[in-house]
């Protein structure tokens, strides 16, 4: 196995968010962030281009149809965008995907073929998606250059729990993970049935986890957030986190057996504001199904 490029220090420089340029995290990573910031976005959704002059650019995550950060993407990678790249179809990170590409396509720039994995029947109908090409787990993406050997390449991993169809991807020669919204930073991800599961979720992470060492993998870009280092260890802390919460889960149960979920919401999730409890509630329900699936299907 290579070892893996050592990041410059953009890759872990936290400047103040701003949406209207792309900031070089490496030289031929750049993030641009959507201006989307709230309370489910942090301070907006990351998009992320890789690659070069001689190879063109993938996009990771176009995000929400956005026209400004659509036509920035575009600007960000001079025009040459040859991939458009999916890690789920949620709102914030699929819909700008047909219109970059309709925007390449009338400019002259080609029709970069959209990428990911086709919605389940579980998501809601608003992330309803069909790509042009379906990826599979452990397929490589790979921008070629003018010799036509590889010079960017991205592998695939599915990582549902999230949503059903949500991929990560590993840039290995770098120690990169993209992890869309399976990680974040400064958050846990809401897992939302039935297109979530949490039982899924967590073998995600332990998937990850192994591949992390496997290939050395060292970062973590996220869709929400700045860059995180030592990913093994964010993985296994974010493991114990949800874990501890999945006890509290037990225990708010077992304390109200006769109870639903407003009543568990309350118990198990104490030290989060009441105001955060309606979406609390989402993740709390991943929560009960899988320990009500473990005791056989028992309330």
């Amino acid at each position: 196995m290579s070892t893996p490029q050592q990041p410059q220090s953009g890759l872990l420089a936290a400047p103040a968010w701003q949406h209207e340029q792309a900031v070089a995290l490496l030289p031929h990573v750049l993030r641009l962030t959507a201006p989307n910031p709230g309370l489910m976005t942090g301070p907006g959704t990351n998009s992320y281009l890789v690659g070069d002059s001689a190879t063109g650019w993938l996009v990771i995550d176009p995000g929400p149809d956005e026209p400004a950060h659509i036509e920035r993407l575009w600007q960000a990678a001079g025009g040459d965008i040859r991939l458009i790249v999916c890690t789920h179809s949620h709102a914030d990170h699929a819909p700008a995907a047909r219109p970059l590409q309709a925007l390449c396509a009338q400019r002259g720039g080609g029709t970069p073929p959209v990428l990911g994995l086709p919605s389940a029947p579980t998501a809601h109908p608003a992330s309803h998606f069909v790509p042009d090409h379906a990826l599979a787990d452990g397929e490589q993406v790979t921008l070629q250059g003018t010799d036509s050997r590889p010079r960017h390449t991205l592998q695939v991993m599915h990582t549902p729990g999230h949503a059903a169809n949500h991929l990560c991807l590993l840039l290995a020669q770098d120690g990169l993970l993209f992890s869309g919204d399976h990680i974040l930073n400064g958050s846990t991800t809401v897992i939302n049935p039935p297109d979530g599961n949490m039982t899924a979720y967590l073998d995600a992470l332990d998937a990850l986890d192994a591949a992390c060492s496997a290939l050395g993998l060292g970062y973590i870009l996220p869709a929400h957030g700045h860059v995180m280092d030592e990913a093994r260890t964010v993985i296994a802390k974010l493991k114990a986190h949800r874990l501890a919460r999945e006890a509290k889960v037990r225990i708010a149960m077992q304390a109200r057996p006769q109870g639903n979920l407003d009543d568990w919401v309350a118990l198990a999730y104490d030290d989060v504001p009441p105001g955060i409890w309606p979406l609390a509630k989402r993740s709390l329900l991943a929560h009960v199904e899988r320990l009500q699936s473990q005791a056989g299907g028992a309330p």
